[in-house]
């Protein structure tokens, strides 16, 4: 591809990624990987190098631009080489004229901006918010096996940073792709051997398979989900991790899920419940342009109703934990806040965790303070 032919494939991928956006469509990762799935004629440097275009053109631009052209020039008026490429040949893009639309860099949606001020993120915390992130993974200490090369994060002893780019494959069942936010969340749960746990979201099972690690094999977990295409990952995946034998998946039906958790009385329950995302922007950047006031409403009405539903399966002096991957204060500490006042008798608990700082009744991980995802997590005591 010449360097004109990079330009408008990325053009053309921003333009899809933005109908997407708006529209509720495909991921922008899963729409790359179709557009070059059709053509095969483009090589590696090629991939990779539109890639890097349209990524860069989502983290610089914090409103959904109007098309990816607009995006696109957003760029080129600051790289004379970028502008170079829109010569009007065979495969590029049209030259510019002056008049066309152009975006307008910035972080986030300004009414997101103003949201995430409010929960307390100055600029340079909301900058790093759409930083790359880094590759972590936590090691499987119930499988022998060859570990990665990578560098061990501190408080963490189960976690590597692995250099961009990883191949993952020949590591399967000794390591796992998560998160050393997630990591660190899921320790809030303090599951230990014999208990029974609840992981009431446990979708595609990343969370589920800490918790088997930290059950060390005795003990139970019961995995539930609505989701039924995610929750059909997690046993293979348990399996690969050879913890398939304290693993139970239950797939619920929306709204009704006491129902089928009804004879569930756990030590622990975790509700990594969905969410607004905000602190997974670094690997989603273009999650920002999907996001409305109106669909965070419905996540936070989402949230109360499964901390309910997960408060009823926990027994007596057992714990709740609230997990969310958002720094927005409506999904994590207010949420919080609500449920203790609808609760009597519950109390939330001091937690202390190798990232992260106090916030409102629980902890809150941001990229900027502990280079991982952002997190806010609560452990919500039953009275005995």
């Amino acid at each position: 591809m010449t360097p004109a032919a990079r330009t408008q494939a990325a053009i053309d991928l921003l333009d899809a990624i933005v109908v997407a956006a708006r529209e509720g469509g495909a991921a922008a990762d899963t729409l790359i990987s179709r557009y070059f799935a059709a053509r095969r004629y483009a090589g590696s440097k090629d991939r990779r190098a539109v890639r890097e275009l349209v990524y860069a053109g989502i983290r610089t631009l914090g409103e959904r631009p109007v098309s990816g052209r607009a995006a696109v020039l957003a760029l080129a008026a600051k790289d004379p080489a970028l502008a170079a490429t829109f010569d009007g040949s065979a495969h590029g893009p049209a030259p510019i004229d002056s008049g066309e639309p152009v975006a307008v860099e910035g972080l986030h949606p300004r009414w997101l901006e103003e949201a995430l001020a409010v929960s307390g993120l100055d600029r340079d915390e909301q900058a790093a918010l759409v930083e790359r992130a880094p590759l972590d993974v936590r090691i499987n200490r119930l499988r022998d096996g060859i570990l990665p090369a990578g560098a061990p994060i501190a408080g963490l002893p189960d976690a590597l940073r692995l250099p961009a780019g990883t191949d993952l494959a020949p590591f399967a069942g000794v390591v796992e792709a998560q998160d050393a936010g997630s990591q660190t969340v899921t320790l809030a749960t303090g599951a230990a051997p014999g208990m029974t746990v609840l992981d009431l979201c446990a979708g595609a099972g990343g969370k589920t398979l800490a918790l088997a690690s930290m059950l060390a094999k005795e003990g139970h977990i019961v995995a539930a989900d609505v989701d039924r295409a995610r929750l059909s990952r997690l046993m293979p995946r348990a399996e690969a991790a050879g913890v398939a034998n304290i693993v139970e998946t239950r797939l619920m039906n929306p709204g009704k899920e006491r129902e089928t958790l009804s004879d569930v009385a756990a030590d622990v329950v975790l509700v990594d419940a969905p969410c607004s995302g905000t602190g997974t922007w670094r690997r989603n950047p273009e999650a920002r342009w999907r996001l409305t006031p109106a669909r965070l409403e419905r996540l936070v009405a989402t949230q109360r109703h499964l901390l309910t539903v997960g408060a009823a399966c926990v027994r007596p002096g057992g714990a709740l934990v609230h997990v969310v991957c958002s720094l927005l204060e409506a999904e994590g500490a207010d949420q919080v806040d609500a449920f203790l006042a609808a609760h009597p008798g519950w109390t939330a608990e001091p937690l202390a965790l190798p990232l992260g700082r106090p916030h409102r009744g629980g902890v809150r991980l941001t990229p900027a303070h502990d280079g991982s995802d952002g997190f806010f997590v609560a452990r919500l005591r039953a009275a005995c």
